[in-house]
């Protein structure tokens, strides 16, 4: 059987499954043992618990950490927000893994139902969260504030059909979907938090967007943040954090910035990216690694701990999976998750796209909030 045959199958099947991307095309993950649902009172011992590594390549569990779950990992305290009681994490033991091309094949029904996406802070609402957050940076109290803001429309998807025209509008190295029996997720993140394989480990921040159109070039994008005052200051700050979070748990001096400042091109914008490497302190756990690195800076703020304090107690509504991670660790420690940004999630017969753009002190609140929409849009045109 063909393996694209397979992944029609294993859809209409009615199994639980994922496809993460990878260089060469994707990996199918199905058949799953066990389905772990973190919370509060179970995330620090799931992080510590050891497996037996019999170098299979389903010996990993792959799955992810929402936003909630990684600030009360670190000890930030969410108060009481707006709730769609969705599961803070989910982790699955695969027992089949397919590799599939870059070019996903999918005949599905296409069935959704589209009422108009309703975004949960409109213009004004944002100025005025914009405005307070200026203050804030001018006092002192944090350099950059990323601001959430989150586009919901009722809808009935098929979501392997969704992530299928995705992967050919927006093919993204960080992509992923999952699809269970009351959820499902459909993402084109560009940005990876962490690659671990033995003591070496790899971030690679993304700050910095412009629009694509037809003056636009990767080219003249590059100018463009090069010569952009506001853009190379949050593109620098956010480096520079993603610098001190792998320093606490890397051996002293090594460290680097292995790659600064080049653009990447996706289907309605282009992104300011950099990497970091570093090699690991010997006796550092999985723990200790998530702790360091999530959540990500990037779509926080600077400096983290406090502006994560300011993001908190301003948002009105829980961020689910958005800004939290997905990705696998295997038994033999190495580990590889992203951040869940570019995401439509499925959940209770309502899709939400949430996205965030940065404040510094010469920011402007009508570009931002334009923003976020320009990194919206390649998921709300699936729903055309």
């Amino acid at each position: 059987m063909k393996k694209q045959n397979q992944l029609t199958e294993i859809d209409h099947s009615g199994k639980p499954y994922i496809i993460y991307k990878y260089k060469k095309g994707f990996n199918l993950f199905t058949n799953f043992s066990k389905k772990i649902i973190l919370n509060t009172n179970n995330i620090k011992r799931f992080l510590k618990k050891k497996y037996k590594d019999n170098k299979k390549k389903t010996d990993l569990l792959i799955g992810f950490f929402g936003f909630e779950l990684l600030n009360n990992l670190i000890d930030i305290k969410i108060p009481k927000q707006k709730n769609i009681n969705f599961p803070k994490g989910i982790f699955y033991k695969p027992e089949k893994i397919i590799n599939l091309s870059n070019k996903l094949k999918y005949n599905g029904v296409k069935s959704f139902k589209n009422n108009n996406f309703k975004i949960n802070i409109d213009k004004n609402s944002y100025t005025k969260i914009f405005k307070e957050f200026k203050k804030k940076i001018k006092r002192g109290e944090t350099y950059q504030i990323k601001i959430c803001t989150k586009y919901k429309t009722k809808s009935k998807i098929d979501p392997l059909d969704f992530f299928s025209r995705l992967s050919k509008t927006n093919l993204a190295p960080e992509a992923f979907m999952i699809k269970d029996n009351n959820y499902s997720i459909i993402s084109c993140s560009p940005e990876n938090l962490i690659t671990k394989k033995g003591s070496l480990i790899t971030t690679k921040p993304i700050a910095g967007t412009v629009r694509k159109n037809r003056k636009m070039n990767k080219t003249k994008a590059l100018n463009y943040f090069k010569k952009n005052l506001k853009e190379t200051k949050e593109h620098n700050m956010i480096v520079d954090m993603e610098r001190n979070d792998l320093s606490r748990i890397c051996k002293v001096g090594s460290v680097r910035l292995s790659r600064a400042k080049v653009v990447e091109e996706y289907k309605d914008l282009f992104h300011y990216v950099s990497l970091i490497k570093g090699r690991l302190k010997k006796n550092v756990k999985n723990i200790d690694i998530i702790k360091a690195m999530m959540p990500g800076g990037s779509v926080i703020g600077c400096p983290k701990i406090s502006t994560l304090n300011l993001l908190n107690y301003q948002e009105k509504e829980n961020r689910n999976i958005y800004t939290g991670s997905f990705g696998y660790i295997k038994f033999n420690g190495d580990m590889r998750f992203n951040i869940i940004i570019r995401s439509i999630l499925n959940f209770k017969g309502v899709s939400e796209i949430s996205v965030a753009s940065g404040v510094v002190v010469d920011s402007n609140a009508r570009h931002e909030f334009n923003e976020n929409y320009i990194k919206a849009k390649a998921l709300i045109d699936l729903f055309k």
